[in-house]
């Protein structure tokens, strides 16, 4: 009597869903506790609003996270953005045409400059992005001459400041958000729907591999470089309209990106990272603030929670590479 194999169904399992939605979602219901405003489109929409700028770098960042590195630049390129559109506009709404384009030409040479010094001068790009951090601030300083001078005109601060009202069920709607949504998409499909994001991922994972393979590393590089920089700028325009002019309006905000990224997933040694994660990373990161001023909890206790996260995401990597091998 002979024997029939059986077919077998073959199981189809769900992708894993990154952990940093359900902390978010977490976060949203301890803050609705907390505030039962928060359910109201003015409430979540303003929420939204003040993500957008750190959503935005965070998507930047991970470019270079992922390929690898860090860039410590952004945030000084941010003041250097608000500080020099101000000088540059005085005020005048018919600058805002030009100004920006020149902002984005700055963050563009940054970005480049930032890329060569870490591919071909072969400096680590913590120091390399530390060292530019040093220069864009000391370049902010002279520029405004230590103190912030010049007005940012409604035409350039409507980006990060304008809602759109009277819109049906959310009501309004921040520009900001509509700027985040854009970006974030062309970032997400630069990331992991083209050549340069898969490029990205094997440098980060192995460059010797890379190299080998054929992948052109100093030129992906610099690119993950230009793309962080490019965002910084988009947020300083941001932060701008919502925050106004001032010299220390970057401060902090390199290693928040950071910190985002990591609550999104990404590993501080390469290799991993993802853009919509990172987004969720910034969103949770705005929440964990927005939480600790509603329980009253001092400023000092944001640092203390942010540190905390890079410490606990520097071990895991490190963990993670001791039990690959690699």
């Amino acid at each position: 009597m002979s024997e029939h194999a059986i077919p077998q169904k073959r199981s189809r399992t769900l992708p894993p869903i990154n952990p940093v939605y359900f902390i978010l979602a977490a976060l949203i219901v301890a803050i609705i506790f907390n505030n039962p405003n928060f359910v109201e489109p003015t409430g979540y929409m303003n929420f939204l609003k003040r993500a957008a700028p750190l959503a935005i770098l965070a998507a930047g960042q991970v470019y270079v996270i992922v390929s690898g590195g860090f860039d410590l630049s952004v945030g000084s390129l941010i003041t250097l953005v608000v500080v020099g559109s101000s000088m540059l506009s005085n005020n005048d709404p018919n600058a805002t045409a030009w100004v920006i384009p020149v902002m984005l030409g700055i963050g563009l040479a940054v970005g480049v400059v930032n890329g060569l010094v870490v591919c071909y001068l072969k400096v680590p790009s913590l120091i390399a992005t530390l060292g530019m951090m040093i220069t864009l601030n000391g370049f902010a300083f002279m520029w405004s001459g230590g103190a912030p001078r010049g007005y940012l005109p409604d035409t350039f601060r409507y980006f990060g400041r304008v809602n759109i009202m009277d819109i049906p069920i959310i009501r309004m709607l921040p520009v900001a958000l509509i700027v985040l949504v854009g970006v974030g998409f062309v970032l997400y499909w630069l990331m992991h729907r083209t050549n340069l994001g898969r490029m990205i991922h094997a440098i980060g994972d192995n460059p010797r591999a890379a190299q080998l393979a054929g992948v052109p590393v100093n030129r992906v590089r610099i690119s993950a470089f230009v793309i962080s920089a490019l965002s910084a700028v988009v947020t300083g325009i941001l932060l701008g309209g919502f925050a106004g002019v001032s010299t220390d309006v970057g401060t902090g905000f390199e290693l928040q990106a950071i910190t985002a990224a990591v609550l999104g997933g990404a590993l501080l040694l390469g290799g991993k990272g993802s853009v919509p994660a990172a987004i969720a990373g910034a969103l949770t990161l705005t929440a964990i603030f927005t939480l600790l001023n509603f329980l009253g909890l001092p400023q000092p206790v944001r640092q203390v929670v942010q540190g905390g996260i890079l410490i606990a995401a520097v071990a895991l990597a490190m963990y993670r590479r001791k039990r690959t091998g690699q």
